[in-house]
Parts: C-alpha cells; sequence; structure tokens
C-alpha cells in the first residue's frame, strides 16, 4: 500500500500562505490553532530567502509516538500518523518532541490547562466513523476518505507542496532537481523518513545518452 509524505519545494514556494488557508477553510479548525503554517528564512537577504510550509510530515519513527504517555496516536495503514483526541491529555509532550512544531493546543489556561492538542491529519480524519460529523468536529474533513489529496496541496498554486504517495512525490521533486540542476536538499525529508533520496538526482545508465 502507498505511504503518504509530504514535500515541500523551497525552490517553488512563494509564500503565499494558500496551504494555511486551506487548511483552516477545509477543516475548520479552532481559533489560535495552525496545522500549517509558512516559515522564511532567511528573510530580506537576496538570494538567500527561502519560504517552507511547515505541518506534520508523519514520520516514518515519530517522536511524538515515542513520547506520548497514554498512547493517543496510532498510524493507518497509509503510514499517516494520527491521534485519538478522546484518550489525550493534553500533556504537551509530544509538542517537545516534534521537530516540526506540528502538534498545537487550543488554548492556555489555568495551571498550564492547554486542552487537547490538535495537529495535521494529512485530511484522513481520526477513529471515528469515516465522513461522520463527530469525525468532522474533532478532526476535520477526511478527504483520504473520499479519494483526495490534502486540501492545502491541492490549494498550492505553485505546486511547492507535493502529497501523496511517497514513491511517486519524489520522484516528481527528483525530476525537478534534475532538470534545474539546484535545489538538491528537500527540508525535512531526512528528518522525517530517514532517508535524502528525494533530492538525489537518478543515477546514470551505461551507454544512455541525455
Amino acid at each position: 500500500m502507498a505511504r503518504m509524505k509530504f514535500i515541500c519545494d523551497a525552490e517553488r514556494c512563494i509564500e503565499c500562505n494558500g496551504c494555511v488557508t486551506a487548511c483552516k477553510n477545509e477543516n475548520e479548525v479552532p481559533w489560535g490553532v495552525n496545522r500549517r503554517r509558512v516559515v522564511t528564512i532567511n528573510d530580506g537577504v537576496v538570494g538567500a530567502e527561502k519560504s517552507i510550509s511547515v505541518a506534520c510530515m508523519h514520520c516514518a519513527d515519530a517522536p511524538c509516538m515515542a513520547v506520548c504517555p497514554v498512547d493517543c496516536f496510532y498510524r493507518t495503514d497509509e503510514g499517516v500518523v494520527l491521534h485519538n483526541k478522546d484518550t489525550c491529555i493534553g500533556c504537551g509532550y509530544c509538542s517537545y518532541a516534534c521537530p516540526f512544531g506540528a502538534p498545537q493546543f487550543p488554548s492556555q489556561g489555568t495551571f498550564g490547562v492547554r486542552g487537547k492538542m490538535d495537529k495535521c491529519t494529512f485530511c484522513a480524519g481520526g477513529p471515528e466513523a469515516n465522513g461522520s460529523q463527530a469525525e468532522f468536529e474533532k478532526y476535520g474533513r477526511n478527504r483520504l476518505a473520499e479519494g483526495k489529496l490534502p486540501a492545502c496541496a491541492e490549494m498550492c498554486s505553485t505546486k511547492a507542496l507535493l502529497a501523496g504517495d511517497g514513491d511517486v512525490v519524489a520522484d516528481i521533486f527528483r525530476s525537478r532537481v534534475v532538470k534545474r540542476n539546484k535545489g538538491a536538499e528537500v527540508w525535512g525529508w531526512g528528518t522525517a523518513y530517514g532517508s535524502k533520496q528525494a533530492g538525489q538526482a537518478p543515477a546514470k545508465v551505461e551507454g544512455v545518452k541525455k
């Protein structure tokens, strides 16, 4: 079965925040929660400024799953890391463990009460029945069950943000790198999936002319 993954091509991202808006609109996330955000590094530096769309990368060896004291996280057959809000106690351990800052909390109340954790679901819903009202209210829309990709990737105007089968997504990014001969380091790939293969040019085959 396909292993779902995200890739953000920093060479194409124009910091329009269309992915952020699409996520909020599609999933009706709580006020103050940003499942996806755009981060700009080297802001204002000519030739060095890069923008990157950041959310849960649904890691192969997810640190949030490792530190959760109540085991509220689980992985689907497609490799999407989801969590059960009914089990979550809002301790915040996942927030400290995640290298991408994906776990979000809707409030900062008395005595440090955060509320139930919320994060990107790859538009795959949660443990409730697919397409149910309960699932939508807790986790947002389940687009994967409808045969669709995450709204953030579908709404990206420059196709900087790619989502889907990891092998297909990696091949798309690899072909871009070969054509422009730069930008081989894909941000977050090695951290989340333990490999930088997405940014590597295809191996040359002897006897084949390009």
